[in-house]
């Protein structure tokens, strides 16, 4: 009981500290800085079952508490197309759940409109969506909407911050 409140009073304090760029609130836990170098599949992660084929029923529904939720970018292990049990850390928009699973879209801060016919070549479509707390450094941001992740709610190491819902609404069309 303890530790909920330890949380719970982190987050509240974490909530009051700031905002992102765009006037969000910022959230925070106390896991490790997210890497960006590749690795193997973390120890403790089930194996990967695969990206997400179906219909996404995007819901938007953040809440600021310790649990992510759909409308929040969070920082997650995320697996390699080629190799599922490689990958990195890397922020994620969460659009939706599959039951045990949350469904999201990674982030990138790499511009992929300089290379956009290559990517349209292999099925990779993009989108802007500016930049947040979840980027340290505050360079914009895009998202992946051709590939649909499963993330164990369990996994998320690092929450980043609320979008903003016009934006999440844009997002969501164009899936």
């Amino acid at each position: 009981m303890a530790y909920r409140s330890i949380w719970s009073d982190f987050v509240q304090t974490a909530v009051r500290a700031g905002t992102n760029a765009l006037g969000r609130t910022l959230r925070h836990s106390s896991g490790p800085t997210p890497s960006t170098k590749v690795t193997r599949r973390p120890r403790g992660h089930s194996p990967y079952p695969g990206d997400f084929s179906g219909k996404v029923s995007p819901v938007y529904a953040p809440n600021l508490d310790s649990v992510p939720d759909p409308g929040e970018v969070v920082w997650t292990w995320v697996p390699f197309e080629e190799d599922f049990e490689r990958g990195k850390d890397r922020p994620v928009l969460l659009i939706g759940r599959d039951e045990p699973w949350l469904l999201g879209l990674m982030l990138t801060s790499k511009d992929h409109h300089r290379d956009a016919a290559d990517e349209a070549r292999w099925g990779r479509r993009w989108m802007d969506v500016g930049s947040g707390a979840w980027d340290p450094e505050g360079r914009p941001s895009e998202t992946r909407l051709d590939r649909v992740l499963r993330i164990d709610p369990s996994k998320v190491r690092r929450e980043g911050a609320v979008l903003d819902r016009n934006l999440f609404n844009q997002v969501a069309a164009s899936l």
